[in-house]
């Protein structure tokens, strides 16, 4: 599955009114650590069954970056139902991607 792009005009269409867990990527085009996790995750949103994975860049959706509270980039937020689980803030591996969400669901 791939990772699906969002701002403010499909967030509740994509994030708050799904069935299933939301995995987050608050990510920025300049930021090195976010484009050294996009392959990461990117392989984790192939492989996932489990989660839906979406995407939201920070300068392009200023309010919906502020209504998570995110003050570094890259942070993956988990939502279940609209609402977040946990989060989890800086680069990782793929397999991290998988233990995070795995204790979360």
């Amino acid at each position: 599955m791939a990772i699906t792009k969002v701002t403010l005009d499909n967030f509740s269409d994509e994030v708050s009114r799904g069935d299933k867990p939301v995995l987050i990527d608050f990510s920025a085009e300049w930021c090195m650590p976010c484009k050294m996790l996009a392959p990461e995750l990117e392989a984790f949103a192939d492989d996932s069954q489990m989660v839906k994975v979406c995407g939201i860049d920070v300068d392009e959706s200023p309010d919906l970056a502020a209504m998570y509270g995110i003050i570094s980039v890259p942070t993956l937020i988990l939502t279940k139902g609209g609402k977040e689980v946990d989060r989890r803030v800086g680069g990782c591996e793929k397999k991290d991607i998988e233990e995070f969400c795995a204790k979360n669901i």
